[in-house]
């Protein structure tokens, strides 16, 4: 998938979800306002209750949405029979697309009442949308391959350049600039124990105070402004691997914990969903069938 293709892909999956979610509420706000107890006098009530043509519609479109983008993702990754089926961060993002619009579907489908077993099911649910993200913030902070492959810390050691050599070779650099320059890399990198947000504010800093000096060494050796640009972009590649290769081990724990938490929600919400589609189905709401 080309970049301006994959934009548009993405774009488009995030457009569908607006799309639905404003259309939801113009049609059912002033349903969704209205006090439980005085819900059924609504003239909106026969269609948008859990059990109506529209709620029980949203549930049954909601749920087949997380069936699909759960199942889906896990065939694409675990059978080798579609390893070759695109790639599998496209499936990912897919997976994320119909796993975001399926929560907001049955939340819509509740209507907002939360009680019994159900709850249980939609809490865990709400705990695993919640996970998801939080696991598609670590998922991109480990370094993959255009197809979506975890890269080893060897990779990702080899896929660095000798910033140096490129220095002196295509800019004409004295060995004194370069040095200055690798030097502001290194100064970038951090290996203290602080807290995560510590970390995060801290890198910025660095790497702001590393570009004001490459800035000065550029305008001290006269670099014109497309050189000075170029050397800007190594040198903020050369610390985006640096600060990967830095966390690499790190996340990649983390990601193990992670899958800890985020599976058992998954599968409670699944067990429960079962259960309570049998229920439904024993009482005999069969929707617009």
């Amino acid at each position: 998938m080309k970049k301006g293709t994959h934009k548009v892909f993405i774009g488009s999956m995030a457009f569908v979800i607006v799309l639905i979610l404003v259309y939801i509420i113009y049609i059912g706000l002033s349903y969704y306002l209205t006090d439980l107890s005085e819900r059924f006098y609504h003239p909106d009530y026969t269609s948008l209750k859990p059990s109506g043509a529209i709620g029980h519609g949203l549930g049954i479109v909601g749920t087949l949405a997380m069936v699909i983008g759960v199942s889906s993702y896990i065939m694409r990754k675990r059978m080798k029979i579609l390893s070759k089926l695109g790639l599998l961060k496209h499936w990912l993002e897919f997976h994320i697309f119909l796993c975001t619009l399926g929560p907001i579907l049955v939340l819509f489908h509740t209507s907002f009442k939360f009680g019994g077993v159900v709850a249980v099911s939609f809490w865990s649910m709400v705990a695993v949308f919640l996970s998801g993200v939080i696991g598609r913030y670590i998922y991109i902070q480990i370094p993959r391959s255009i197809e979506g492959r975890e890269l080893t810390l060897q990779e990702v050691q080899s896929s660095k350049k000798d910033l140096t050599s490129i220095l002196l070779k295509n800019y004409d650099l004295s060995e004194e600039v370069s040095s200055s320059i690798l030097e502001a890399v290194e100064n970038s990198e951090t290996k203290d124990k602080k807290s995560l947000f510590s970390r995060i504010v801290g890198k910025v800093r660095m790497n702001a105070g590393s570009l004001r000096m490459i800035r000065q060494i550029a305008r001290e050796n006269n670099l014109d402004k497309k050189e000075y640009k170029e050397i800007v972009r190594l040198v903020k590649n050369e610390m985006t691997l640096n600060y990967r290769i830095e966390r690499l081990q790190r996340m990649q724990k983390i990601f193990k914990y992670w899958h800890v938490a985020h599976l058992p929600f998954a599968l409670v919400m699944l067990i429960i969903v079962v259960i309570h589609v049998i229920v439904t189905l024993t009482f005999g709401y069969k929707w617009i069938f």
